[in-house]
């Protein structure tokens, strides 16, 4: 794969054959990325486990200590009471049956997550092949099926990620934006890898954290040592 003149640049500041301290990890991706833009940080974390087997699954929800400075926009699916609720905690798009048929006819995605109470799933689940392929499905393990819908709708707007195992046994996940700098990425990262090893399935066997790596959207990565 060709890489862009900026790309290149970037790499030459990053020592391949080293493993960085979390803190010069941070400092080098920042150094490193050089977009016009606010570019997204990233945590890839390959793990010692196999993602074929239902007992080494690896999946959780964090709220980021500092959020990940992106503008989220909730659709909540509720009625009564809890659309009430979910109006009020600030949710930019409330309805029911309307709103799962606009996505169905008219291809509606202007969210980027959809919180569901309970009772609703039955409706949901009619375009659950719509949802599925865009990882917008809701489901309790993320949080995003749950009666106190204002906790859902505050924890994503606060900066709320779900990390979970993708079919190499990586995962990928925001930590922020580079205007965050250092200090707040760094506390991001440590909350997120933290959390991960503390998700460690039981049925994992040998070195758990086989590389960790972050990197910007644009830049090249840069290899972090972590104590598993």
């Amino acid at each position: 794969m060709k890489h862009g003149k900026q790309y290149t640049e970037s790499a030459k500041l990053i020592d391949k054959t080293k493993l960085y301290e979390a803190g010069e990890a941070v400092e080098t991706v920042l150094a490193a990325a050089k977009a016009k833009f606010d570019e997204t940080v990233e945590l890839h974390v390959r793990l010692g486990v196999d993602p074929k087997q239902a007992d080494q699954q690896v999946r959780g929800v964090l709220v980021l200590p500092n959020g990940t400075g992106k503008t989220v926009r909730v659709l909540v699916l509720a009625k009564g009471e809890k659309a009430d609720q979910a109006k009020a905690a600030g949710a930019d798009y409330v309805g029911a049956e309307e709103l799962v048929q606009k996505i169905q006819t008219e291809n509606w995605f202007d969210f980027d997550v959809i919180i569901t109470t309970p009772d609703m799933m039955g409706v949901v689940g009619r375009i659950g092949k719509i949802l599925g392929p865009k990882g917008l499905m809701p489901n309790p393990k993320s949080g995003t099926v749950t009666m106190d819908v204002v906790k859902a709708i505050n924890d994503t707007k606060a900066g709320k990620v779900e990390y979970r195992l993708d079919k190499n046994a990586i995962i990928h996940c925001p930590i922020g934006k580079k205007s965050f700098g250092k200090e707040k990425l760094l506390e991001n990262y440590e909350a997120l890898l933290d959390a991960i090893i503390k998700a460690k399935p039981a049925a994992a066997k040998g070195q758990y954290l086989r590389s960790v790596t972050l990197a910007s959207t644009m830049g090249p990565g840069v290899k972090v040592a972590a104590k598993n």
